[in-house]
């Protein structure tokens, strides 16, 4: 998704007590950084907007959260976001952290002690054009990378609403030594999730009559 500049992003981002500037510095260490270390630890990967961990990790205070964008503005809005979703649910923002990063390159700022749980994917960008498709989030190429900081039996959750690239990812995860335990074409009809979050971008497929694809891929 293109989205304008934003002047105040990155003031407000460096600023801000659940925004991490150097995550090359806490590969291996991630756990210290949130108030309890004990907790299980979740990511989601091109968070966009923020309007999908800004919900998820509100709900759950007992799991440590790690969202990934590339985007200062995107960063600033879910920044913004997240702040809205804690500050109507009266507590502070603790078991949350934001962070810039080329997901592409992710094996540089996480590895196997940080153990991670779960990974979310929702909505990433399809680059459909066949010389492009190994920057897909969900490419073989990517999901070895996670493999080396997914804890054993680890999960990924994604969603989309491209048919190409759904049926495409089911492959590459079977290939990366994945089993899908669980799928959906139309996620709407047929849930798979204990509580589905719908994002920005899920609301608006669905408007338009666009199904919903998604699975949940456990690590062998």
């Amino acid at each position: 998704m293109r989205i304008r500049y934003k002047k105040w992003a990155r003031p407000e981002l460096e600023a801000s007590k659940f925004y991490e500037d150097e995550p090359e510095k806490w590969k291996g260490k991630w756990s210290s950084h949130f108030a309890n270390s004990n907790l299980p630890f979740m990511l989601e990967l091109g968070c966009g907007k923020g309007n999908f961990i800004s919900k998820i990790a509100v709900e759950n205070l007992n799991i440590n959260f790690l969202a990934i964008d590339l985007v200062d503005a995107m960063l600033g809005l879910a920044k913004r976001n997240v702040e809205q979703s804690y500050l109507e649910a009266g507590i502070e923002p603790k078991n949350v952290l934001l962070t810039r990063f080329d997901i592409e390159r992710i094996d540089l700022i996480l590895d196997k002690v940080d153990n991670v749980e779960r990974i979310y994917i929702n909505f990433c960008n399809p680059w459909p054009r066949g010389k492009h498709r190994k920057k897909r989030l969900t490419h073989t190429k990517q999901l070895e990378k996670y493999k080396e900081f997914l804890a054993l039996g680890g999960e990924i959750y994604f969603k989309t609403d491209d048919d190409e690239l759904f049926e495409s990812s089911i492959n590459y995860f079977l290939e990366s030594g994945f089993d899908i335990i669980s799928k959906t074409y139309d996620l709407h009809k047929k849930p798979i999730f204990a509580k589905n979050i719908e994002t920005e971008h899920e609301k608006m497929f669905s408007e338009q009559g666009i199904k919903i694809k998604a699975l949940i891929a456990k690590l062998r």
